[in-house]
């Protein structure tokens, strides 16, 4: 039994998305303000003890309007339920399959339809306006003819800040999978016991030594005590339980007998002072210990030292204490799952950020141990019965990303709205639909292979450049700079820009290409012309003497091998360019003027007086003799280092500038506040004593 699918509409940056889940563990990746955090937020809510809350700034940006045009029905006369087809909601849908399923414990009340071959349940949790209090949504909300739009409008959402908490509520209906007029509204309550979640936040605490050490390995081993002593835990933790208790117990004894009997003769004589008089009752001490006051204020987690002396939990390394958490963690919420009278039939445990302070091997290690580690929980700790948990990962690390199953990735990305300017919302993609096609696994296969092998962090970039080889890397930091210094605007220069730079080779370029267009990542493939003569063997040759390409890049995205080379140069920027991306390769650096093969030999020519070549006639032979004869990480360290003033060729240079260009998603932005100069007290509404 485990969570098919989430669907979220209107909460934050997911405004409208679809996210499917792995049995077991999902990974979510994606650049910052993609949407990851608001994911996890909502399910924090969602599970928290007392009843959940939101605000009108839980809501997509997209969606405000929508508020404002409900107002403006009701302004018109409009009944209830127009209005209420325009305001906004906050809307969680669960799918949740119990294929299989031995029994389905708390989940059969959920279960509604009478199909025999279903075996999905479908629960929708809703944030909405209650029943019959639109006029008190808009009430006393006054509208000013002669103020501008924005003016109503910023004042308008400073009230529906206050009364959108009032006069919301959240539902949950059980709804038929196969009959959507078919629903059971449900108790909130039933909900959570019927799902168990567990948050591993990113910030963890483990690196503030500023002050008094606060001993947070200490406090998860205060919830597995708790666990341990419920009524509901197992034989072997209530037995641990009661030792702990008897060993405390001895202690009380030995504090009743002698040490309170010391601390009496600390107390004043106050006798002297007529106490206690006839009728005064005496003064004792008494010091009461228990466990879990022990295990709160004077228990700490320490390293193994030497002669006696161990060290503080802070003395061991960031990574060590992040390792031992995230597992502390993870068993405290198998240990309080099973502590349950009744399990919870679904367990998500939400883990922010693992990679922090792990070392890049020990980040691969904990992504690929995850299933094993609840495995082991369910063998040595619960007589081998299965924790059902789904574990869903979010990361920055491209060392988790790419140790995972492409399967398991979900691609968080952040999309401009198409209707309301400066404000983004988030587009998953499923890796397991986008490139699960049959004629797509051999491509699949070689991807995750690379990424693997070279820690490609193509999952986590702005935009991408695909390279041939080390010249070009080397090359490219300083070819980025000098492009960028011929542009006004600082934010479309491509170094303030997360950029992923990929040596692919000219043969396996477009195997990218599916990827990047499925990631719909801005991408440059920069590749060499490699002519060859068919009639001498297909042997490389300088760009006039040649007949064809060699390049698999170019034949690929022109369409077969019989283009020539004096065809590639004619090219058109149009014919290089397909959606977002672009293929640059060798071109003159001006009209007439001869064409280089490779990086270095157009290099060469891009810079005729830093090599002296002569006059147009003899370039393309003298550089290709020059080029010849350098060694290609010699020659670029030379030039990426040492000798830094040189023109970029052409090629590079045209299709760096087509790369800066675009815009990238704006971060949303809070709600505008409202100058006091604009406040007018006739249109803003009484306000109760501490809701202002």
């Amino acid at each position: 039994m485990h969570i098919h699918k989430i669907d979220i509409k209107n909460f934050r940056l997911l405004q409208e998305v679809s996210l499917s889940l792995e049995d077991r563990t999902t990974l979510i990746v994606g650049r910052n303000n993609s949407g990851k955090t608001s994911l996890t937020e909502l399910f924090r809510r969602l599970s928290s003890d007392r009843s959940p809350t939101f605000h009108l700034e839980d809501f997509s940006l997209s969606v405000y309007e929508r508020f404002w045009q409900a107002f403006l029905l009701k302004r018109e006369g409009q009944d209830e339920d127009e209005i209420r087809k325009v305001l906004p909601i906050i809307e969680v849908k669960l799918t949740i399959s119990y294929k299989n399923a031995p029994n389905l414990g708390r989940l059969s009340e959920f279960v509604i339809d009478l199909d025999p071959e279903c075996a999905e349940a479908r629960i929708v949790i809703r944030y909405q306006l209650k029943d019959g209090e639109v006029d008190a949504l808009f009430e006393d909300i006054g509208f000013d003819q002669d103020a501008s739009e924005s003016r109503q409008k910023t004042i308008f959402f400073r009230i529906m800040k206050d009364r959108v908490p009032k006069h919301y509520k959240l539902s949950v209906l059980a709804v038929d999978p196969n009959d959507s007029t078919n629903v059971k509204s449900m108790e909130l309550s039933r909900f959570q016991n019927l799902m168990q979640s567990g948050f591993i936040n990113a910030q963890r605490g483990l690196d503030d030594v500023t002050g008094r050490d606060k001993g947070v390995l200490s406090k998860v081993l205060e919830t597995l005590c708790d666990a341990a002593m419920s009524d509901t835990a197992t034989p072997q933790d209530r037995d641990i339980a009661k030792s702990l208790e008897n060993a405390v117990q001895t202690i009380q004894t030995s504090i009743d007998e002698d040490f309170n009997r010391q601390l009496q003769a600390l107390l004043p004589a106050l006798s002297l002072f007529g106490y206690p008089g006839l009728g005064d009752p005496g003064l004792l001490t008494e010091t009461s210990l228990d466990v879990k006051r022990l295990l709160t204020d004077h228990t700490k987690v320490h390293c193994t030292g030497v002669s006696g002396i161990n060290l503080p939990e802070a003395y061991n390394g960031l990574g060590a204490r992040n390792l031992i958490f995230i597992l502390f963690k993870l068993f405290e919420f198998f240990k309080s799952f099973m502590a349950e009278q009744t399990s919870p039939a679904i367990h998500l445990v939400f883990i922010e950020e693992p990679e922090v302070h792990l070392h890049p091997q020990m980040q691969e290690v904990f992504i690929s141990q995850l299933s094993s580690i609840a495995d082991a929980f369910s063998e040595k700790f619960n007589e081998g019965n299965p924790w059902p948990v789904q574990f869903i990962v979010t990361t920055h690390s491209s060392h988790v990303a790419n140790r995972a199953p492409f399967t398991s990735i979900r691609y968080f990305l952040s999309i401009p709205d198409e209707c309301v300017d400066n404000v983004c919302s988030t587009q998953i993609k499923d890796l397991r639909a986008g490139l699960g096609g049959p004629s797509q696994t051999e491509d699949r296969e070689f991807l995750h292979k690379y990424m693997t092998l070279t820690r490609c962090d193509l999952l986590f970039a702005d935009k991408a450049i695909l390279i041939e080889g080390i010249t070009e890397r080397l090359l490219l930091p300083k070819m980025i700079e000098k492009v960028g210094e011929t542009q006004l605007d600082d934010k479309s220069k491509l170094s303030s820009q997360y950029v992923s730079v990929v040596e692919v080779g000219g043969a396996y370029a477009h195997l990218f290409w599916g990827l990047l267009d499925f990631l719909e990542l801005r991408t440059l493939v920069i590749t060499d012309l490699d002519t060859v003569n068919r009639n001498n063997e297909n042997r490389k040759c300088k760009v006039s003497e040649g007949t064809h390409t060699s390049n698999g890049c170019i034949k690929e995205w022109f369409g077969g091998s019989d283009v020539s080379p004096s065809d590639l140069i004619q090219k058109s920027d149009e014919d290089k360019i397909r959606g977002i991306r672009r293929l640059a390769y060798q071109v003159p650096e001006s009209d007439k003027a001869p064409c280089g093969r490779s990086v270095e030999d157009t290099f060469v020519l891009a810079n005729p007086a830093l090599f002296g070549l002569s006059d147009n006639s003899d370039r393309e032979n003298e550089a290709w003799k020059i080029a010849g004869g350098f060694k290609k990480s010699d020659f670029a360290l030379k030039y990426a280092i040492e000798d830094t003033e040189w023109t970029v060729p052409r090629y590079i240079a045209e299709g760096l500038s087509w790369l800066a260009e675009g815009t990238r998603c704006p971060v949303n932005m809070p709600l505008p506040s409202v100058p006091d100069s604009i406040v007018e007290t006739e249109i803003l509404p009484q306000q109760e004593e501490g809701n202002g």
